[in-house]
């Protein structure tokens, strides 16, 4: 089993949720994160007044899956994410030990 992590723009959300719906995606976390890449924040007018604003407004989707839908999983987040910009986002793939659901003790990957 395998998790992804993918640090996304807010306003792909939709757009990614709906891709990994049609690759059979189900299970999913969603959390509002704040922080910066290489670009280090963004400078921002308001009122004539330039400020900086160093951490920007991401979201995070976190999944855990068979291995053998990682690739598939990720390219549905990657075609719907990418921008060709700078703060795109990131995916960061990790080995998951075990899975456990509570409410029938199923292990591995019948618990996903």
């Amino acid at each position: 089993m395998k998790k992804i992590e993918a640090i996304i723009r807010p306003e792909k959300l939709e757009t990614i949720r709906r891709a990994l719906e049609k690759v059979e995606c189900s299970g999913l976390m969603i959390s509002e994160i704040e922080g910066h890449g290489k670009q280090k924040g963004l400078i921002q007018q308001w009122r004539g007044e330039k400020y900086k604003v160093e951490l920007l407004p991401k979201l995070k989707i976190e999944t855990v899956v068979r291995e053998q839908d990682v690739e598939r999983i990720t390219k549905a987040i990657i075609d719907n994410a990418k921008t060709g910009e700078i703060g795109d986002g990131k995916i960061f793939i990790s080995d998951i030990e075990n899975a456990i659901r509570i409410r029938t003790e199923e292990r591995g990957e019948a618990a996903l």
